[in-house]
């Protein structure tokens, strides 16, 4: 054979050589992208993704035992924003709802079952305390009563119906004033005074909102009745 020939044989032999090495490195390379990329989808990771945190009922910070209701309660915000009760998920009264209004606002639960029997409100500042008496005197007998104030909780109220409420477990109805923020949950016979109330005085040196006190805000677990 004559040398170029040799030569260019030799060459394209080479070229082939060094076409089928760097045919194997791109297949490798792809390889290797294509397995870390199914190494970066693993399902193994989603273990890291957050967990949607749990929400109890009324949004209370922890949920209820077995045999108790659960509320959630805030008063009026000076005379624009009427309070709110929530029992068992349930928002049953608030301004939204329509069924608030300035005074003293209460809502009656039956005991052994958590149902609404009856929610309404009474002006202690323009209206009669006769018909808030009416209302307290007919409550029956192992009744959840929700009380919170708005605006004006204190002006109508005398002696008859403040010893009314005070039977229904509350601490503090003896001393309520003008524009205090009240909230309060008790029961037709309980035997001591309630655990779940919350009080706050009307005074210009520590109030929040011009002539108001800041809003209350209550949330606690009801024992249900059980005889």
């Amino acid at each position: 054979f004559a040398l170029p020939g040799i030569l260019k044989l030799a060459a394209l032999i080479f070229v082939f050589l060094l076409a089928v090495f760097l045919a194997f490195q791109l297949l490798e390379i792809n390889m290797d992208f294509n397995l870390s990329s199914m190494m970066c989808e693993s399902p193994s990771l989603h273990f890291e993704t957050p967990t949607k945190p749990v929400r109890y009922k009324c949004g209370l910070s922890k949920s209820c035992p077995a045999g108790h209701f659960a509320f959630k309660m805030a008063s009026g915000a000076a005379s624009v924003v009427g309070p709110r009760i929530c029992l068992e998920d349930k928002l049953i009264m608030s301004s939204v709802k329509n069924n608030v209004g300035r005074g003293i606002n209460i809502a009656l639960v039956h005991g052994r079952t958590g149902d609404v029997m009856k929610t309404d409100f009474f002006d202690m500042w323009a209206g009669d305390v006769a018909p808030l008496i009416k209302f307290l005197k007919e409550i029956e007998e192992g009744t959840v009563v929700m009380m919170a104030s708005f605006d004006d909780p204190s002006t109508k109220l005398n002696d008859e119906a403040r010893k009314l409420i005070a039977d229904l477990g509350s601490s503090v109805i003896t001393s309520l004033g003008f524009r205090d923020n009240w909230i309060f949950v008790g029961g037709k016979g309980i035997k001591t005074k309630s655990p779940f109330e919350q009080h706050i005085k009307n005074s210009a040196d520590t109030n929040k909102f011009e002539g108001w006190p800041e809003v209350l805000e209550m949330e606690g677990c009801v024992p249900q009745r059980q005889d």
